[in-house]
């Protein structure tokens, strides 16, 4: 009947229909996805900070684990570069300079902190690995946000041998000496970490977040 000559009809227009394009969603995923995954990495560090701060400065004991205990930098070999630079300097430089600050600095630091392992209570060195572990992330994450930015990565920090800073003069530092190392050390990366999060949230405001493009495919049927 008709309908049965209809059906045969679009069955044969259906399998003699050229290949047609078909629409494929693909998301490439630019430098914002980074940069966001970076800060929220840094937040994150943050918190994890006050709990290792307030474990090894219990390890450190007194005057080191006392609230108002501020002493001053001593001017010694640095295992971490200063975070006190003046703001507005700070943020004058360019994305790339302070990109490229953060990770010789955060890379000095897990050196550093690394340098620890083996020391204090199971609980303690628990912590420090897990911490050493998020702050190597964040380390990488820094290196693919300024490859997606286009910015070459600087050259790593010095090795230290053994680890630790001698006296000028080549002498090993006695155990006060030490122990205020450890505690600047904590103390700088507080504050980097603060600036970091800073340096992230304003950079993730300039750049776009992921594009999400339309390729079109020629398919067959």
């Amino acid at each position: 009947g008709d309908s049965w000559g209809i059906f045969t009809f679009l069955c044969a227009a259906l399998c003699n229909l050229p290949a047609l394009p078909a629409l494929n969603c693909t998301e490439e995923l630019g430098p914002g996805q980074s940069i966001q995954k970076t800060y929220d990495l840094t937040r994150y560090l943050e918190h994890q900070l006050r709990t290792l701060a307030g474990t090894y400065l219990n390890y450190l004991g007194p005057p080191f684990n006392e609230p108002d205990f501020n002493p001053p930098r001593l001017a010694r070999a640095e295992r971490v570069p200063s975070a006190t630079v003046d703001l507005d300097l700070w943020r004058g430089l360019t994305d790339n300079a302070r990109l490229a600050a953060n990770y010789r600095a955060y890379s000095r630091v897990l050196c550093s902190l690394r340098a620890l392992d083996g020391q204090g209570t199971a609980e303690l060195r628990h912590r420090l690995g897990h911490f050493c572990s998020s702050l190597q992330g964040l380390v990488l994450s820094i290196a693919g946000v300024m490859s997606s930015l286009g910015y070459p990565l600087p050259a790593g920090p010095p090795p230290q041998p053994g680890g630790a800073p001698t006296q000028p003069g080549g002498a090993a530092p006695n155990d006060f000496l030490k122990k205020m190392d450890d505690f600047w050390l904590l103390k700088e990366l507080q504050t980097w970490l603060w600036r970091s999060a800073k340096d992230f949230n304003r950079l993730k405001k300039k750049v776009p977040p992921a594009v999400v493009t339309l390729r079109m495919e020629a398919r067959g049927f």
